[in-house]
């Protein structure tokens, strides 16, 4: 039997969605390997099943320096464009990306417990990855919906996590977690990606809307000029006519993360985890996977902001 000295509780770690703002998880995770808060068990939603899936597979490093080398030119790569499919992006070239990072294992034989979270489309119900291929469940979990194309799995279509649990604690709690520790991505986003008309922008809304025109342009440059005609209309639907009107991802990335936000609420209310890490990235947009650097940097900070719970939580 065990001793009260000898005993070790099992921490999980709840790493939630957020797209570009995932990669604090990253920063998040190396700031509690640092206290020696070292995770037990790991379950992840969307980027935070990419991010926790790098962890379980002692590869975290080596996704913070792939994070780090990210271009505006390998973000646009990413845009393989689709008409068919239940996305306008099939979300290849982007796994395919992270495919190159990761190797190909089971999830049974990580080095560390993980899980990680996608939703069956004709259900709603949640998905729990909990063995078998780890590329597979990772590539079911990141599929937004509207934007990624959906993934199917033994016989039934997936999207991504965040429809149904943004924020995986239950999951975690469900794989013998005896402590929580939750980032949540969202807590911050709700009306912050809405361009607003007026003349009191911040110097941070020029930037986002800077990076925005950026992004318009790289794309326009990338697409054919053989197909000018439906280029403009499917840049002018993804973007909108011009920054005072939303386009369809602005829409549905603001809509995801609105209902992600109220989910999450009332999942964390029914099921509270035992400290909640809360990055502050709400000006970074959906696909700014290149602003590595500012994320990771705000996950370390949002560990330190924390610091005296962790300690006095972890100590008792």
């Amino acid at each position: 039997m065990a001793t009260e000295s000898s005993y070790h509780p099992k921490i999980g770690l709840a790493l939630g969605s957020g797209s570009a703002r995932g990669w604090a998880h990253i920063g998040v995770i190396q700031a509690l390997l640092k206290l020696g808060i070292k995770p037990d068990i790991v379950a992840g939603t969307s980027i935070g099943a990419i991010v926790g899936a790098a962890y379980a597979s002692n590869k975290i490093d080596q996704l913070e320096e792939m994070a780090y080398s990210i271009t505006w030119k390998e973000i646009l790569n990413f845009f393989d464009f689709t008409v068919i499919g239940g996305g306008f992006i099939q979300g290849d070239r982007l796994f395919n990306f992270f495919r190159r990072h990761v190797e190909e294992d089971d999830i049974e034989s990580l080095p560390h417990r993980f899980a990680a979270v996608a939703t069956e489309l004709e259900t709603g119900r949640e998905i729990w990855f909990q063995e078998g291929s780890l590329l597979k469940a990772v590539r079911a979990s990141i599929a937004l919906p509207g934007i990624f194309t959906p993934i199917k799995v033994n016989g039934r279509w997936l999207v991504d996590g965040g429809l149904s649990n943004p924020v995986p604690v239950s999951l975690c709690r469900a794989m013998g977690a005896d402590i929580v520790i939750a980032v949540n991505l969202n807590g911050d986003i709700v009306g912050k990606h809405t361009r607003k008309n007026n003349h009191q922008k911040t110097t941070l809304d020029k930037t986002s809307n800077n990076n925005e025109k950026n992004l318009l342009n790289r794309i326009t440059a990338q697409i054919s000029t053989s197909f000018q005609e439906q280029k403009n209309i499917i840049l002018s639907r993804l973007f909108g006519d011009d920054l005072d009107s939303p386009g369809v991802l602005e829409v549905t990335a603001s809509s995801i993360n609105i209902m992600q936000d109220r989910l999450t609420r009332s999942r964390m209310a029914g099921d509270p985890p035992d400290i909640v890490l809360s990055p502050q990235l709400s000006h970074l947009g959906l696909m700014e996977f290149d602003q590595a650097k500012v994320a990771i940097e705000e996950g370390r900070a949002s560990v330190e902001r924390m610091r005296p719970a962790l300690e006095k939580l972890l100590t008792q």
